[in-house]
């Protein structure tokens, strides 16, 4: 896949003839996944290239307020592309969601873009909307001769897949449902730093992590998941928390891996939150404590994805 990124039209210098597939595409879920099977069944049939218009960060963080609303995607810029190459785009074309971008009506964003890209086709799910003047999918059949192909919403449990359902599931400690619907794990990655190092004491040592991305966090809790460290795939358990046991007031990310000693301070993990165990719980002795640790990890070695 080549990437390509471009401040307007003029930076666009495309040859081939391409299915072009539009969106924003937060976290590639199901419902995307969809778009860019049609894409890949046409580019087959008919010898194209499959291309992808769309932005680097979310056209929404222009229009947030507070710092905290950044913390939003489902992906890393990295793992986005990465999912971009796997599901087969053969050109992604990034460019900022800037006011002058915005300020394109629909025929201007049709006129000025999608034939600098050499659209023969169109691939758009129903829900997308393009321009200044917020022309829907449909609309793109009125500005082109390419052929559209608007495909439906993918559901589950009788319930359109999204960014947005997916985000609400996450927030609410549900990372079971947001593997499903995602196709894969959400994925945190974590810097190692130091801690308290209570848990070494209690037989549970853990990793005290500060996130590198803006990846949404699951809601407070205890919560299963594989952790990948130098090369290595280990099952664990993570907390999202303050440590009421403890008297803690900070809000702390912190992993135990199992089968695993050593030192990781100042070192790269990467997250994969598999499902949720409990809440967090103020408990009343350290002997309580452990004695939950120890079903935890039990719950957690035995789990696997229904």
């Amino acid at each position: 896949m080549k990437t390509i990124y471009i401040t307007n039209q003029e930076d666009i210098e495309q040859r081939e003839d391409t299915v072009l597939v539009l969106g924003y595409f937060d976290g590639l879920h199901k419902g995307h996944q969809a778009l860019f099977e049609a894409a890949r069944k046409i580019a087959t049939a008919q010898q194209l290239k499959i291309a992808v218009l769309t932005f680097p960060e979310s056209p929404k963080i222009p229009f947030v307020r507070y710092q905290e609303d950044l913390l939003s995607h489902l992906a890393n810029p990295d793992e986005r592309e990465e999912a971009f190459a796997a599901i087969g785009v053969d050109f992604l074309y990034l460019i900022d969601f800037s006011s002058r971008f915005a300020h394109h009506t629909g025929q201007e964003f049709v006129e000025q873009y999608i034939k600098a890209l050499k659209a023969k086709v169109i691939v758009a799910g129903f829900d997308y909307h393009f321009g200044r003047d917020k022309q829907s999918a449909k609309d793109l059949q009125g500005y082109t001769s390419a052929e559209v192909i608007i495909v439906p919403s993918v559901e589950k449990a009788g319930e359109k897949i999204s960014s947005t359902r997916i985000k609400q599931a996450i927030t609410k400690g549900d990372v079971k449902v947001a593997y499903e619907l995602l196709g894969r794990p959400l994925t945190t990655h974590g810097l190692v730093v130091h801690g308290d190092a209570r848990g070494r004491t209690l037989g549970y040592p853990t990793a005290n992590l500060a996130p590198l991305d803006r990846v949404i966090l699951p809601q407070e809790g205890v919560y299963v998941v594989d952790v990948a460290y130098q090369g290595h795939i280990y099952r664990g358990m993570a907390s999202i928390g303050k440590n009421v046991t403890f008297n803690g007031n900070e809000l702390r990310l912190e992993v135990h891996l199992f089968d695993f000693s050593g030192n990781m301070y100042g070192d790269k993990v990467t997250i994969y939150w598999l499902d949720r165990l409990r809440d967090m719980i103020k408990f009343s002795s350290l002997k309580n404590l452990m004695v939950q640790l120890k079903q935890d990890e039990a719950a957690a070695r035995r789990w696997t994805l229904d």
